[in-house]
């Protein structure tokens, strides 16, 4: 399992540097988050943020699959998006 975080985690590194931001440099932190996103997956069967709720609504839930629907304007309007994943 310690593993697939770290690969999973590395596949997050990716997209940020593609994105011009990057992930958190707190790797416990990351860690943790991508924990979340490994449990959810299990779960639900999708990688939603462990920062949001899952509602149940398949249309509405696609939304919070992670890198969800709200990472980018969180990180213009606050520096981070809501769960600390990407940064600035």
């Amino acid at each position: 399992m310690e593993e697939d975080i770290r690969k999973i985690a590395e596949g997050y590194e990716k997209y940020a540097k593609q994105c011009g931001f990057r992930l958190n440099p707190d790797r416990k932190m990351v860690e943790a988050i991508v924990s979340g996103l490994v449990m959810n997956q299990k779960k639900y069967g999708a990688r939603y943020c462990p920062c949001r709720i899952v509602t149940g609504n398949k249309e509405e839930d696609r939304k919070i699959i992670c890198p969800c629907a709200y990472h980018r304007s969180e990180l213009r309007e606050t520096g981070r998006c809501h769960c600390g994943l990407y940064l600035k």
